[in-house]
């Protein structure tokens, strides 16, 4: 870690109120980083935007919680319930045999029974479920999912969302214990779950965990915290700035007048404007920083586009075409395309010196309170494809299997209801996320899937709230194991997520 780097850092660190022996700690990883940093680690966090509903992505399929899931979802004006395993697709026109309703090209009677996965390790049964075993099974269209759960490459968490403490259905109702602010508001549970705090937030943990590799990226520590999805909270660090990339060939934005050979035909103008537009020797200290700013800018995107002409870069596998398994019609799938940017971005890792990354990327339009059937499918096999791309481009950067160096993992505002308004899910909380890479303790489900169902029929359903689950898993929890295995320190850990202690397991052993 450089001094001027260590400086930044310490000063936000005391800013902040944070002691002494924390800065030390910092400065010790730094020099230790900065003599061997033969490695590279990167985490991809796939933020999905809106709220995806968990309970028709990944589903329990033994009888008796798929009883209790089919009957609640089997209702209203567009039933959002889908069909068992082993049940074959419905031609469309045709009548379905199970449903009694005439499939088309969205309901579910045409797209074929969930897919079923096989953990490794048997689920425990909860509390309210009558089943012998728990067996599991994924959305239709998410199949690159399911062969990469079968190859080991990708494990699912359980019931995970933002909560304060361990918390209990009869804690809940009491009120007796404390609670995430304003819990199904969408900005501010997209912002607890990147920052641990409510909207207004100023840094995330995945900017916390860059902070404090940054020092292992030498020269490029600008590099160290990269989005292709806008600015992100989660980014933020006390002192790394996350580096903004598009999905084009040259990602880096340049400043336009400034970078080409004439302006207005004349071959000085974009000297000129570049001089002007950097200058420092300026009496006003607000002006100077700017300058200083946009100079850097300048530098980065240059650095950043001649990396991307690299042979490494350029040999990385283009995303593939994404057919809408709705319409039938080629889409674009952004979020394989933003997970192509990464891929080069990881390929010029080597030439920039950079050692640590953390990435983030993104997918709206989960807010599936009507249409679900139409949205949700769609937007299911975008992730399916552009994670399976990802896993089969890291698979040769440059001739190298880089797979083992990255993982990738899924967050969301919440989960949605159980229960459906006609056509749709609401605003709930717990859901399931996946963990893909070379590193994770693949095809199997950590954390505790939760009983399913409503309290209906004199059923009282231990996990469930007005149809909404109660998150057995934090993200504290979450975060932290993902933490420890990208090299921050236990002390560090608990720095980051200061809530950590008070849960039971502090590592969830996906990694």
């Amino acid at each position: 870690m450089d001094r001027r780097h260590m400086l930044r850092l310490g000063g936000a660190m005391s800013v902040l109120g944070v002691g002494a022996p924390f800065a030390l700690q910092l400065a010790a990883a730094g020099s230790a980083a900065g003599q061997s940093a033969p490695d590279y680690k990167a985490l991809v966090c796939i933020f999905l935007f809106g709220g995806n509903d968990a309970h028709n992505t990944v589903l329990a399929t033994d009888t008796d919680t798929w009883g209790r899931y089919f009957a609640t979802r089997n209702t209203g004006a567009d039933p959002i319930a889908l069909m068992p395993p082993g049940t074959p697709p419905v031609a469309v026109g045709q009548t379905s045999s199970l449903t009694g309703r005439v499939a088309a090209a969205n309901t579910p009677e045409a797209w074929g029974g969930v897919l079923p996965i096989t953990p490794i390790t048997s689920q425990p049964i909860p509390a309210g479920t009558n089943a012998s075993t728990r067996t599991f099974a994924l959305h239709p269209f998410m199949g690159p999912l399911q062969s990469l759960f079968s190859q080991g490459r990708l494990a699912i968490l359980a019931n995970v969302g933002t909560l304060i403490q361990p918390t209990t259905k009869t804690q809940y109702q009491a009120r007796s214990v404390p609670l995430p602010t304003s819990l199904f508001s969408h900005n501010d549970q997209q912002s607890t779950w990147q920052a641990l705090s409510t909207e207004g937030a100023r840094t995330g943990w995945g900017g916390r965990f860059a902070d404090l590799v940054a020092g292992m990226n030498g020269g490029n520590t600008l590099f160290t915290a990269v989005s292709t999805a806008g600015n992100a909270v989660f980014l933020s660090g006390q002192s790394v700035v996350q580096y903004q990339l598009s999905t084009g060939a040259q990602p880096a934005v340049v400043i336009t007048g400034q970078s080409g050979n004439t302006l207005f035909g004349s071959s000085l103008a974009p000297s000129r404007v570049r001089d002007l537009i950097t200058d420092t020797n300026l009496t006003n200290n607000f002006a100077a920083d700017y300058s200083t700013v946009v100079a850097r800018s300048i530098t980065a995107s240059s650095t950043i586009n001649a990396a991307f002409t690299q042979g490494a870069v350029t040999g990385v596998q283009a995303a593939p075409t994404f057919t809408n398994p709705i319409s039938g019609q080629a889409e674009t799938n952004s979020l394989a395309l933003q997970l192509q940017t990464v891929a080069r971005m990881i390929a010029a890792g080597p030439g920039l010196g950079v050692r640590r990354q953390v990435f983030f990327v993104s997918l709206g339009g989960w807010d599936t309170h009507d249409f679900q059937n139409t949205t949700q499918p769609n937007l299911l096999a975008k992730v399916a494809h552009a994670m399976a791309y990802f896993d089969t481009a890291l698979s040769n950067v440059g001739g190298i299997d880089r797979r083992a160096q990255v993982t990738t993992f899924t967050a969301s505002d919440f989960s949605r209801t159980i229960t459906t308004n006609g056509d749709g899910t609401d605003h709930a909380w717990g859901g399931h996320h996946f963990i893909m890479g070379g590193a994770v303790k693949g095809q199997d489900i950590y954390g505790q899937f939760p009983t399913i169902g409503p309290d209906v029929g004199g059923f009282n359903n231990p996990d469930n709230i007005s149809g909404y689950q109660i998150p057995t898993t934090s993200v504290d929890q979450y975060g932290a194991t993902l933490g420890r295995w990208f090299g921050v320190s236990e002390t560090d850990l608990e720095l980051i997520f200061p809530r950590l202690g008070g849960f039971r397991s502090r590592n969830l052993g996906f990694l």
